[in-house]
């Protein structure tokens, strides 16, 4: 009896040893059959441009992420786009249906509605690229002091977003894979498609909990494709991505906040 019962204990230990290769054999490849899944939703080149700034599995990982812009500081809720910005004297932010602004001292000049998520969206990049929506399209090279950066026309279906006839392009490292370049166009105001594609620079990254991030954006003055004069760079310092979302009530209008919409005029 006592060796049965030994024989019995023996091949239960046994089973739950191979059980354990098993299922961890099994996570191993899920996650890489979700990671797969992610990289086969864009366009094999595209692709390899997420992955050279850490991987667009690791950044649908990140809940939330902050970050500081001269004497502002932008918050944004990765999943749910919820966002604020918190400046000298006021605050603006998005609750998930409606744009407020907090300024008793009118000291904010701006239009809240169009840059309460403007520089988050930027400073997304590229990851922001591979929203869901998106349609892809590859496009001429950008050249930029004798080398071509190849890239991607970025559209969107109807509906999609505030301003879905706005238009971005793409512009990667060919050696390197990493962003280089973004142009946009803006159709906020007028509504209709716009041919005048505004131009920023991506020339210097930080590595920030696994992702790569812009440590400055540049804008270029231009005249179509051709790219001129840089202006001010814009420095982004003390960015934190947490796989932990902030609270919604973070996010909501305070009590003497008002809600806002967006200026028509040019």
């Amino acid at each position: 009896m006592k060796c049965v019962m030994l024989t019995l204990l023996l091949v239960g230990i046994m089973g739950c040893k191979g059980e354990g290769k098993d299922v961890t054999k099994n996570k191993i490849n899920q996650s890489k059959e979700q990671q797969q899944s992610v990289m086969f939703q864009y366009p094999p080149m595209l692709a390899k441009v997420f992955e050279a700034h850490g991987g667009m599995a690791t950044w649908k990982r990140k809940k939330s992420m902050v970050f500081q812009l001269g004497e502002e500081v932008h918050t944004l809720n990765l999943s749910s786009r919820m966002d604020r910005v918190d400046g000298p004297g006021y605050s603006m932010g998005f609750n998930g249906n409606k744009v407020w602004l907090f300024d008793e001292g009118n000291n904010y000049k701006g239009d809240a509605v169009f840059y309460h998520n403007l520089m988050s969206y930027f400073y997304s990049m590229p990851f922001i690229l591979g929203d869901k929506g998106i349609v892809y399209e590859k496009t001429e090279d950008l050249v930029f002091k004798g080398v071509s950066y190849p890239g991607f026309r970025i559209g969107f279906h109807a509906g999609v977003g505030i301003t879905p006839k706005d238009e971005y392009y793409i512009h990667y490292d060919p050696k390197t894979f990493k962003m280089a370049w973004l142009g946009y166009t803006v159709s906020y105001r007028s509504g209709e498609r716009s041919d005048n594609v505004k131009w920023i620079g991506y020339h210097h990254w930080m590595e920030v909990d696994g992702v790569l991030m812009p440590k400055e954006l540049i804008w270029y003055e231009y005249e179509g494709r051709t790219l001129k004069e840089p202006k001010t760079p814009l420095v982004f310092k003390n960015v934190v991505l947490s796989e932990e979302a902030k609270p919604i009530l973070f996010f909501e209008k305070p009590e003497r906040a008002v809600y806002v919409s967006g200026k028509n005029q040019q």
